[in-house]
This record gives structure tokens, C-alpha cells and sequence, in this order.
């Protein structure tokens, strides 16, 4: 899948490589799957997704690495990975308790892997975990290269939440019990550095925050984009770019459009959709699919699919208006950014980060919430005025690449790799003995 965390962790590596900086970027679960250049090593996966599975469930397999260069191989998990493999929180709860456990969970092979293969050139000045699920790395990381190790907040509570109970609470517990061992936390904007501090814990004086950023060079402005005084191309395209799952809103999206078809007056319009779709997610889409069936606009709406970097600009340029509805309390939202970056206009509840992204670029406006009735009032007011939406659309292409960049968020970040070489070193708790 086109993960959001992958996109801006491989985002960043290659930014700060272009700038100069000796930068390795190491696949964790999975390879890294990116709509640009991957700066990663493609040769091994760590902590490969078949690996702690084996460890979890067959004890044989912890003590032996005859396998490992096979089940660890890039090709290997893309196979084992691209059928209808579901990867549901409620199936790995004891997973993911595990690998917190670090050394003393089944996983700890996998721990001596990544140490003998770090260790083996010279310490590096920083160390940046990409998300606190993995932070039981810190300590043993921090032990073998005597450096500072940063863990960046990107998203994580969405699967911590997931979990069933015992799991989800013992998890939450195991995270904030190491949270000492990490220098810094670098969060990816001002709403999650405010809740993952009270969520997880975390001192106010160990957060940062570097707000994403996008690569705009082929961010390309559309040319739907109304002219002053002018009306929208016919028909009118609204636009839903990000995973196909319930915490995302599609379906409040497809319920505000059949609001705006049936109740609010809008003329024979689409509802255009495109992004990857979990196999556990497909009943979801049928389910949404159905429903503007049987509405009568089953015609009028199109899913994409996963969409290479080409076909996703080209997707912003079809689209008058793009609009998430989720009722997550999302922390990134890239999709917005490339969205604004082409001159398309936004329409977002207002939660998580959405506010802070809006304030900063006038690219969009904010629902009252993610419902479908505030969603559709919002988009409807941007299609009763093309002049507001087209202002609003070169304002967020303006805003995009005045604070929003791949070079705003690699200044943010260096400044906060900065600081943590400045704190006094965070002294990491006694090697846990399994």
C-alpha cells in the first residue's frame, strides 16, 4: 500500500540526501512502497512481516536464523503480501505486545539482527524511529551506538486504539513505561504533538513538532480551476483521495454527495474516489457503492483504484473539489497538501489537524464536522460561488509551497535532530534478560 508514514519518511530521507546529509532509510514489516524515487535498502527487510509472525507463533523459529535471509527477502513478502492478506488490530494483539517487549517478547531476534547490522559501521549522530510501536528499539539502540534516539509521532493511536482488550491497554502501558529511553519525540503537527503528549505521556520539553511536507515539482496547478467570475466545468467533480476505509469517510462523503443531489439542488454531478483498499475494506467500498445505488447515483460515482504519482495529479486535475470526511482525528493529511498544491480547494471537518493546515495555506474550509449534512453544507457553498472556491484553490497552491514543502519539513526536523544532540543523554533503562 501507498502508506502515508512510508510516503513522508521516504520523502524526507531523499530531501535531506539532496541537501547533503548521509541519510539510511530501513524498511520495517514490509519494503517500502512510495509514488517517488525510494531512497531505502531494497536488499533486506527488518523485522519482516513473516519473521515476527514465525517468532510469535513457533518457538523453533526464534532460535534459529536458517530461514531469515529467506522470509526477510523483498521479493518473499511482496508475495506472501499482495493476495487477500487482511491486517485487522484485532487479530494481533498479542503481536504487537510482544515486539513492545522488546527484548523479552518472541521478537528479540529481530532486535539482534538490527543491532549487529547498525553496529557494524560507523555510529551514526542520530537515530530516528519512525513511529512509537517500535519504540522498544530505543533502549537497545541507544545501548549499541551511544547516540540520541528520536521517535517520530505520525499516526500510531489509530492501531493502538484497535486493539482488543487486554492487549490494547497492556500496549499502552508497555509504550509509556519506555518512553524515558527516547531523547526526543518529533510529531508531525500541533494538534498530534498536543495529544500524543497527554495520550502517551510524554514531557512537554522531550516534543517537537516538524509539519509534513510535500515534494511540489510535478504538483502541477489544475486547469479546472474556475476563473474569476466564471462557473465550474460541467459536470462538477468532487474528489475522495486517501485509503478506502471507515476511519478515512468515504461513506460520510457518499451520503453528503446524495444530500447534495437530492436535497440541496445540485445538478447531475461525480463522485470520484482513488486510493488503496485493504482487502478487508472491500465489503466496505460494495457497501458504499451500493448505497449510492440504490440512491439512483451509482452512475455518478467511480473508484480508481491505487494510483501510481502520474495518475494521482491527473486525479486532482479532474476534480473541483476534494474533501475526507474522517472521523478520525487525523495527524497528517497529505492528501490535502498535493490536493492544495494543485489548486484544488478543501473541504475538511473541523478536527485533528485539519484546522492548523487550512489556517496556514486558505486552501479549503472546514465542516462543522465530519456528518454527511455539515459536509455537504460546506461543499455546496463552494459550488454556489467558483469564484470563492478558485480563490481559495490558488491560495492553498500559494500556502502549499510557502509552508508546506519537502524542505520546510527537513528544516524542521534538523532543527529537532539539533536539540536532541543537545539534551543531556537520556539514560536508558538496565538491558532488560528474557
Amino acid at each position: 500500500m501507498y502508506c502515508g508514514s512510508c510516503l513522508r519518511d521516504n520523502a524526507l530521507a531523499a530531501e535531506l540526501i539532496r541537501q547533503g546529509h548521509d541519510v539510511t532509510l530501513l524498511p520495517f514489516y514490509t519494503p517500502t512502497l512510495t509514488d517517488e524515487e525510494n531512497v531505502s535498502r531494497q536488499e533486506q527487510v527488518f523485522f519482516g512481516g513473516i519473521s515476527v509472525y514465525l517468532e510469535q507463533h513457533m518457538s523453533w523459529f526464534r532460535g534459529s536464523r536458517l530461514l531469515d535471509a529467506l522470509v526477510d527477502a523483498p521479493n518473499v513478502i511482496k508475495a506472501f503480501t499482495s493476495g487477500s492478506i487482511a491486517v485487522d488490530p484485532k487479530q494481533l494483539g498479542a503481536l504487537t505486545v510482544s515486539t513492545l517487549r522488546g527484548p523479552n517478547g518472541h521478537q528479540r531476534k529481530e532486535i539482534d539482527k538490527l543491532i549487529e547490522f547498525v553496529s557494524a559501521d560507523p555510529p551514526p549522530d542520530i537515530v530516528n524511529i519512525p513511529y512509537t510501536l517500535l519504540i522498544s528499539l530505543a533502549a537497545p539502540l541507544k545501548r549499541a551506538l551511544g547516540c540520541p534516539v528520536v521517535i517520530t509521532l505520525q499516526g500510531e493511536d489509530l492501531f493502538l486504539e484497535g486493539l482488543p482488550e487486554p492487549y490494547r491497554t497492556e500496549a499502552l502501558e508497555l509504550v509509556r513505561a519506555q518512553v524515558a529511553d527516547v531523547d526526543l519525540f518529533i510529531a508531525v503537527s500541533e494538534y498530534y504533538a498536543r495529544f500524543m503528549r497527554d495520550y502517551l505521556r510524554i514531557p512537554e520539553s522531550k516534543v517537537r513538532v516538524a509539519s509534513l511536507g510535500v515534494n511540489t515539482a510535478d504538483l502541477s496547478v489544475s486547469p479546472r480551476l474556475p476563473a474569476p467570475g466564471s462557473r465550474f466545468p460541467d459536470p462538477f467533480a468532487i474528489g475522495f483521495f486517501a485509503r478506502i476505509a471507515p476511519e478515512k469517510g468515504l461513506h460520510n462523503l457518499a451520503d453528503a454527495y446524495r444530500i447534495l443531489r437530492s436535497e440541496k439542488g445540485l445538478p447531475p454531478s461525480r463522485l470520484l474516489a482513488a486510493g488503496y483498499l485493504a482487502p478487508e475494506h472491500k465489503p466496505y467500498l460494495e457497501g458504499v457503492a451500493e448505497s449510492l445505488r440504490v440512491a439512483g447515483l451509482g452512475d455518478e460515482f467511480v473508484y480508481r483504484g491505487a494510483v501510481d504519482r502520474a495518475k494521482k495529479v491527473r486525479f486532482f486535475h479532474e476534480i473541483d473539489v476534494l474533501s475526507v470526511p474522517s472521523p478520525y482525528r487525523e495527524p497528517k493529511g497529505l492528501y490535502l497538501l498535493e490536493a492544495m498544491a494543485c489548486g484544488v480547494p478543501v473541504v475538511q471537518p473541523n478536527h485533528g489537524a485539519f484546522p492548523e493546515m487550512i489556517a496556514r495555506t486558505r486552501g479549503g474550509v472546514l465542516s462543522k464536522s465530519e456528518s454527511p449534512a455539515d459536509v455537504a453544507d460546506a461543499i455546496l457553498e463552494l459550488w454556489k460561488d467558483p469564484s470563492k472556491a478558485a480563490a481559495l484553490g490558488r491560495a492553498g497552491a500559494e500556502g502549499v509551497r510557502r509552508h508546506y514543502t519537502v524542505q520546510h519539513m527537513a528544516s524542521g526536523v534538523l532543527k529537532a535532530y539539533q536539540d536532541a544532540q543537545r539534551k543531556p543523554p537520556v539514560e536508558a533503562l538496565p538491558h532488560a534478560r528474557g
